[in-house]
């Protein structure tokens, strides 16, 4: 006997409300391997036509690698950095 049998075998003994659980179920997982495959596939694309080097560390190297910047607060996210550092003691 297929899987494929054996579940509709044990289906056909639920009643109504734990079918609606596992049709919700089954949708949840074919979305969820929708989502997975299509962002797995995005990502060998991309890993497969862009090299990315961390070398030389300018800001060009960096917003190459991780994006640009898209919010308005960066003076302030910045500051916050500056004034959370700890004094280096040598």
């Amino acid at each position: 006997m297929t899987i494929k049998e054996q579940i509709n075998q044990e289906l056909e003994k639920l009643p109504e409300p734990l079918l609606q659980e596992i049709l919700d179920f089954v949708q949840f997982l074919q979305v969820k391997h929708q989502t997975h495959s299509i962002s797995s596939d995005s990502q060998s694309a991309q890993m497969l036509t862009t090299e990315h080097t961390l070398t030389g560390s300018t800001a060009k190297d960096l917003l190459e690698f991780v994006g640009s910047w898209e919010g308005s607060d960066i003076r302030e996210c910045l500051q916050l950095v500056h004034d959370s550092r700890i004094p280096l003691e040598l």
